[in-house]
């Protein structure tokens, strides 16, 4: 009886511990009911592939070669993207572009989430000039709106409010606006640094406010890198020192940003958001490479010319053998090793890269 009886404790004992290992596992997966992506290159997954006359594609070699298949798929990457390595982290898998929907019929496939980022996109319309063709944060606004709406007809208007307001909404956009400026000169004598980035600010308020009338709740809203670091950036100096113009326009603008948000969530209480520093994570991994476990600093992996930065990533390119030595995989943008620490930051890093909570608190709310 004795052995029965301890049996049977056993058993209790290990259903409870198994019991108390799955809430934990899958808990914070089941708390996200799916992401909504604005954005630019950063993490475009795709919707460029789609722009007939777009220059700004990746969906050619040497883009994609850590990927699974080492398949090209449009991202700006030698593997993963920001917006994979966020899915991944709440179980979800990556949102699919908005413009791979044929037929917007099939509403199902927006319950998980769906990407609206745009590679040369801004916050402004026309940032994309340079190359032909994209879609402006005032477009993707527009196309998740279109997606509101199926939900709503889909799940009726209280569950699709119920299920946007556990789902996340990332805006990760502002780089092609400060580009865009110190690159026109005549742009310059309209309007002073300041005065262009409490435009962009401005401007941005009011994107959010209407994402916010489509249901939007949790904001995860990631800063301006100093991207006057960047390869494409750096080149254009003889001592390859970062530009700190553009460096400094863009803490200006992060600060801005920082504080609208205080402002919005003063305003419509129902809102929650996590701002994150990119700015101060990605210069913290540029001035202490060996402490992330990179080498390369001012290079990019892939590209031409001076510190492979004349061109982007194309075909006749030279590329790295260990991308995970740099930061940067082309002129512009990260590896895939540096876009996976900065989602490790953005998830659950400290305060004093997130603000006033990290992405791991927002989804407890």
């Amino acid at each position: 009886m004795a052995y029965k009886r301890l049996i049977e404790t056993l058993g209790f004992f290990f259903f409870f511990f198994f019991f108390f290992l799955s809430r934990v596992s899958f808990s914070e997966a089941q708390e996200v009911t799916g992401i909504y992506v604005f954005g630019d290159s950063l993490v475009d997954v795709g919707n460029n592939n789609y722009l007939k006359i777009s220059l700004a594609k990746a969906n050619f070699p040497h883009n994609g070669v850590d990927f699974p298949n080492k398949k090209a798929t449009g991202r700006f990457s030698n593997g993963k993207n920001a917006a994979d390595f966020l899915a991944e982290k709440v179980g979800l898998p990556t949102s699919p572009p908005y413009l791979s929907f044929k037929s917007k019929k099939n509403n199902a496939t927006f319950l998980a989430g769906v990407s609206f980022a745009s590679g040369g996109a801004g916050i402004f319309n026309g940032t994309d000039d340079t190359y032909r063709q994209s879609i402006p944060l005032t477009k993707q606004v527009e196309h998740y709106s279109t997606v509101y709406e199926a939900l709503v007809r889909q799940l009726g208007a209280t569950e699709a409010q119920k299920h946007l307001s556990k789902s996340l909404l990332a805006i990760v956009i502002g780089s092609n606006d400060l580009f865009g400026y110190f690159g026109d000169s005549k742009l310059q004598k309209k309007t002073t640094p300041q005065q262009y980035v409490d435009l962009m600010v401005l401007t941005l308020k009011q994107h959010l406010k209407q994402l916010h009338n489509y249901g939007g709740r949790k904001f995860v809203v990631v800063g301006v890198g100093p991207i006057g670091c960047c390869p494409g950036e750096r080149y254009k100096n003889k001592t390859e020192e970062c530009k700190q113009d553009i460096n400094s326009a863009s803490a200006n603008y992060n600060q801005g940003l920082k504080s609208m948000l205080q402002e919005l969530k003063f305003e419509l209480k129902d809102i929650n958001y996590s701002f994150f520093d990119t700015y101060a994570v990605l210069l913290d991994i540029i001035q202490t490479p060996a402490s992330y476990g990179f080498a390369e600093v001012k290079a990019a992996c892939c590209g031409l010319g001076n510190l492979n930065a004349n061109s982007f990533c194309l075909p006749i390119s030279h590329y790295c053998s260990n991308r995970r030595d740099h930061i940067f995989w082309d002129k512009f943008h990260p590896t895939e090793a540096a876009s996976s620490i900065l989602v490790d930051k953005i998830f659950d890093g400290p305060v004093q890269y997130s603000f006033p909570i990290n992405v791991k608190q927002l989804i407890a709310l």
